[in-house]
């Protein structure tokens, strides 16, 4: 007889995998702008959140959201080093640098274990001064139009099923906090740079990059809103609450930005 956990955790794994394929390919059919709005939605960590809440009580959902909060200022340092190194530098290069300066960060994060206040303070700061930084950057298009080898989507959906698994599975043996931080682990940033820079160049992607600067400031609060609400109105209406602040920011700087040009 088949155990129901296995059969549980293959869903979790199935359903994850489905969210971020579906969404991704909507990302690159976009602008860089659009494609930043949907890649910078809660694709990855949205799944494993549910999973989560469905496994844990919402103290550790609390919990997991300030660890998932150093994850994403932690991609600053992936952006930054991503967003400079594209312009010049194959994909390999630049995709190594980039996940080796989000490890660095996240680490450093760890070892200063700053409050909430300091955390969201930072998310805020951060991403505003890399948008101002970004802002040469933020145009460029294609050299060439994109061409999709058949192993890339089974690629990215084995990635983010294997997050769902390992995330879910180890929850209750490294604690809300690590949970939080693995939940939020930049798949879907790391899978547009595989995908993108082959075949559309460093540039181009490097734009998608850094149209998301701002839109990664909705995540933080989002998941300052999760922190803040898990206790009080539980784990369901805390994430349903963090997914509506992560589309209307989205939205509002879509408009924003059309309404400048």
């Amino acid at each position: 007889m088949i155990d129901p956990w296995l059969v549980m955790l293959a869903l979790k794994m199935a359903t994850a995998a489905a969210v971020v394929v579906g969404c991704s390919l909507l990302a690159e059919r976009s602008g860089p702008m659009i494609a930043a709005m949907i890649a910078t939605l809660p694709i990855s960590a949205g799944p494993v959140y549910v999973f989560l809440a469905l496994d844990h009580d919402a103290a550790f959902i609390a919990q997991g959201a300030l660890g998932s909060m150093a994850s994403n200022l932690a991609n600053a340092g992936l952006s930054f080093a991503y967003v400079f190194l594209a312009q010049r530098f194959g994909t390999a290069l630049c995709l190594a640098a980039a996940l080796a300066a989000w490890i660095a960060t996240l680490l450093l994060l760890r070892a200063l274990a700053p409050s909430f206040p300091v955390l969201l303070a930072a998310t805020v700061a951060v991403y505003g001064g890399l948008h101002l930084m970004f802002r040469p950057y933020l145009a460029a298009r294609p050299k060439q139009p994109p061409e999709r080898p058949w192993y890339l989507i089974p690629m990215r959906a084995a990635f983010v099923a294997a997050l769902a698994g390992t995330v879910t599975t180890l929850s209750s043996h490294v604690g809300p906090t690590w949970s939080g931080s693995l939940a939020a682990l930049p798949i879907v940033l790391s899978s547009l740079i595989v995908m993108l820079q082959p075949r559309i160049g460093g540039p181009a992607t490097a734009a998608v990059m850094a149209n998301g600067a701002l839109a990664l400031i909705g995540f933080g609060v989002a998941l300052a809103a999760v922190h803040l609400a898990a206790l009080p109105l539980g784990s369901g209406l805390a994430l349903s609450l963090g997914l509506a602040i992560c589309i209307g920011w989205n939205l509002a700087l879509m408009r924003l930005t059309r309404g400048a040009r």
